[in-house]
């Protein structure tokens, strides 16, 4: 396996962690909300984070690396997910759409970070395809934020 390769690989499995770590913050999160919609729209979000790890995955053992299968404490811890345990124990809607938002802008940000390098075209595709549908999931989840925010007001 070439450094290149390997460059690529842990970069990927980087992001899987990211992926798998977003996956498991919004299983809970749809399991912790007592909006039925928020808990809807979160589930959608899991089985969307899932499947990018997955999609990931398959491409680190293309390249003939070891895929990452599962989030860590530490990428968790990383990338905001921690603060949601708190706001689920409380049943808080408010908070877990805030932490869930805080988590978005984290996967967006080591999104950009690995496109930055120098990546095989059809893994940066893939890549901005995937920083796209997280994005868009970002501007929803702000929505929600938003709509939250003008009712504290009313």
């Amino acid at each position: 396996m070439g450094k290149q390769n390997a460059q690529t690989i842990e970069l990927l499995n980087e992001l899987v962690v990211i992926c798998k770590d977003g996956e498991k913050g919004y299983r809970e999160a749809s399991e912790g909300v007592r909006n039925p919609f928020y808990r809807m729209m979160f589930s959608e979000y899991s089985r969307q984070r899932s499947k990018f790890a997955s999609d990931l995955q398959g491409q680190v053992v293309m390249l003939g690396g070891q895929p990452d299968r599962q989030g860590t404490v530490k990428g968790a811890l990383h990338r905001g997910w921690m603060n949601l345990k708190n706001a689920i124990a409380g049943h808080n809607d408010d908070l877990i759409v805030d932490e869930c938002r805080r988590g978005e802008d984290l996967a967006i940000k080591q999104y950009k970070d690995v496109l930055k390098r120098d990546l095989p075209a059809k893994i940066r595709s893939i890549l901005e395809h995937q920083m796209n549908e997280i994005i868009a999931t970002q501007k929803r989840v702000k929505v929600m934020d938003s709509k939250k925010k003008l009712n504290a007001k009313s």
